[in-house]
């Protein structure tokens, strides 16, 4: 049997890829799995704009709150507002990441549950998010079409940073924690059991 030695190697090329992405999330995932049950106080580290304004000025933590060998729920209260939970969870393609948004009853907010998975290897200390169909579809519905183009990410590196961003176009937004100075945990976000 003759052997193709470009298309095997551009074979084996295309195997070793998956390997990479998934020990760079694996590392990435085990960084925030390792600050489960810990809760730290951030601040904005992005320019302040008016769009940020529900923000200032309040204490701003987040809590490792939940963790399963396939997802962990981060908490992100903003004052006394528990709405927030972002939640990631590893999928067969690689990192999914979330927003879970409550009312103070529990129930889901209207602008809920977007995010996007990862579409690159990413790090093992910052992956990123690109919105999904489910989120543009999402924003288109409720008259928000700039954020179709919403890009998260989220920064671990334990023992030095954790960080939440968002980009688009004409938009960045930057909260940073110090993991090295846990805070107490605050009371569970809204609509936790």
């Amino acid at each position: 049997m003759k052997v193709n030695a470009p298309l095997l190697a551009a074979a084996l090329a295309g195997c070793a890829t998956p390997s990479a992405t998934v020990e760079s999330q694996d590392r990435f995932f085990g960084a925030l799995a390792s600050l489960c049950g810990k809760a730290f106080e951030g601040r904005i580290a992005s320019p302040p704009v008016d769009a940020d304004a529900a923000f200032a000025g309040k204490r701003l933590v987040m809590h490792v709150r939940g963790c399963t060998k396939d997802e962990i729920r981060i908490p992100f209260h903003v004052g006394e507002d528990r709405s927030r939970t972002w939640v990631v969870t590893r999928t067969g393609a690689g990192i999914r990441f979330k927003h879970d948004h409550r009312h103070s009853d529990g129930s889901e907010d209207k602008l809920t549950q977007y995010g996007g998975d990862t579409v690159g290897e990413g790090t093992a200390q910052r992956q990123e998010f690109p919105a999904d169909a489910f989120s543009k579809a999402l924003f288109v519905r409720e008259e928000i079409p700039a954020s179709i183009a919403n890009v998260w990410a989220m920064e671990a590196e334990p023992g030095k940073t954790f960080a939440y961003e968002l980009r688009r176009p004409g938009r960045f937004f930057r909260v940073e924690f110090d993991p090295t100075r846990p805070v107490a945990p605050p009371p569970p976000p809204w609509g936790a059991q």
